[in-house]
C-alpha cells in the first residue's frame, strides 16, 4: 500500500517541477527558447556589421572571413548570409554579399552603440583601455535604439569614441574619413596620432604599452622594414611594422617637434590640477596596467589634493579615489593643467 504522504510529496515534486520547465517567460524551456532567439540575433547582428565594416575598408566579405570573425563554419556562415538575404538585409551581388538600405541602417546602429559604449566606458568609468572593445561588444546587443539615445544624451553627443573612430549619428550618417597609416608617414617629420585600432586585442595592448594614445604626437627619426624609430616626450623608441599599420596620424605642419616640454603629474603642487595627456613608454608591464585600471587614460582629470612632510608621495584625486603616487610614478603621467574647477565639476 502506498504511503499518502509519500505519494503527495512525489506529485509536489512533480508539479513544481513540470512548472519550473514550462512556466511562460521564467521556466526552464522559456529561457532556452529566449536564449536560442538572442543567440540568433546577435549572430545576424555581428553577420551585418562584418559585412558593413568589410565594405568600409574597402574589401568584400567573404564566407571565411565572416566564419572567423563569428568563430563558427563556413557552413553556419553560408546559412548565416542565406538569412540575411531572406530578412531583406543583404543582397548577393557578382563579389560577394552587398547590404541594403535596411542592411547599413541595422549596422550602423549597431556601431553608433558599440562606439558610445566605448565612450561611456573610456570617460566614465575606471575599465582598462584595452577592455573597452570587448566590453562594447556585449553591449552592443543590449541596449535597444532608444536606451543608445539616452546614453548619447548622458555623454553630450559626442563625435567619436576613444580609439578616433567616427560614432554614427541617430540618423545613420558617418563621416567619410582620411587615415594615413603611420607606417606611410614620411620620416623627417612630426605627426598626430588620430586613430588606434584596438583590434587584435594584443597589437592593441602594445601600442598602449608604448604609450600612444589619440592626440599625442611622434616625431618619425627613420624608418626600415621592420618599423619606425620615433621620438615622443623626449623619449626614442621603436614601433615595429605590425604596429605601425594599425596607428593613423595626420602630418603636422613643418618645423613642429613632439619633444617639447612636457609636464606631468609630478610637476602638480596640493590643488592644482591636470588632464591626462598620455603615458611615458618608460612605464610599462604590471605597472602601466594599474595606471590603466586607476583609470589613468587620457582626458582624466586628475588633482593634487596632498603631499606627506617630505613631499613624497602625493596623493591625487582620480575619478573620486583618492590614490597616492610616489614621485617616480606621477613622473609617468603626462597632463595639460586644467582649471581646479574642471575637476569639481566632473
Amino acid at each position: 500500500m502506498v504511503d499518502p504522504a509519500l505519494a503527495l510529496l512525489v506529485f509536489t515534486v512533480l508539479v513544481v517541477g513540470t512548472a519550473a520547465v514550462v512556466w511562460p517567460r521564467r521556466g526552464v524551456l522559456a529561457r532556452l527558447v529566449e536564449y536560442t532567439r538572442l543567440t540568433e540575433r546577435v549572430r545576424l547582428e555581428d553577420a551585418v556589421k562584418h559585412v558593413y565594416m568589410a565594405e568600409l575598408a574597402g574589401g568584400v566579405c567573404t564566407l571565411e572571413s565572416l566564419a572567423g570573425r563569428l568563430g563558427i563554419s563556413t557552413h553556419k556562415a553560408s546559412v548565416l548570409l542565406t538569412r540575411l538575404t531572406d530578412l531583406g538585409l543583404v543582397q548577393i551581388g557578382e563579389t560577394g554579399p552587398v547590404l541594403s538600405e535596411d542592411g547599413r541602417e541595422s549596422a550602423l546602429r549597431t556601431v553608433r552603440t558599440h562606439r558610445l559604449w566605448e565612450r561611456y566606458l573610456a570617460d566614465r568609468t575606471g575599465v582598462p583601455a584595452v577592455d573597452w572593445h570587448d566590453e562594447a561588444e556585449h553591449m552592443e546587443h543590449n541596449l535597444t535604439a532608444d536606451e543608445a539615445e539616452v546614453l548619447a544624451a548622458r555623454l553630450g553627443h559626442p563625435n567619436w569614441d576613444p580609439h578616433g573612430d567616427p560614432i554614427p549619428t541617430a540618423e545613420g550618417h558617418m563621416p567619410d574619413l582620411q587615415h594615413l597609416s603611420l607606417t606611410g608617414a614620411p620620416a623627417g617629420r612630426t605627426v598626430e596620432i588620430t586613430h588606434l585600432e584596438d583590434e587584435p586585442r594584443e597589437i592593441y595592448d602594445r601600442l598602449l604599452t608604448m604609450g600612444l594614445a589619440l592626440g599625442g604626437r611622434l616625431e618619425i627619426l627613420a624608418r626600415d622594414d621592420r618599423g619606425l624609430r620615433v621620438r615622443a616626450a623626449g623619449e626614442e623608441f621603436q614601433i615595429e611594422a605590425v604596429g605601425a599599420s594599425n596607428v593613423s596620424v595626420r602630418v603636422l605642419p613643418v618645423g613642429e617637434r613632439a619633444g617639447g616640454a612636457v609636464e606631468t603629474l609630478a610637476d602638480l603642487q596640493p590643488g592644482e590640477a591636470g588632464s591626462v595627456v598620455g603615458l611615458s613608454s618608460a612605464c610599462r608591464g604590471p605597472q602601466r596596467r594599474r595606471l590603466l585600471d586607476l583609470g589613468v587614460v587620457p582626458g582624466t582629470v586628475i588633482s593634487a589634493e596632498m603631499s606627506s612632510a617630505t613631499g613624497d608621495p602625493m596623493a591625487y584625486l582620480i575619478r573620486g579615489a583618492l590614490i597616492a603616487f610616489r614621485r617616480e610614478q606621477a613622473g609617468w603621467v603626462t597632463i595639460e593643467r586644467v582649471a581646479e574647477s574642471v575637476e569639481v565639476a566632473s
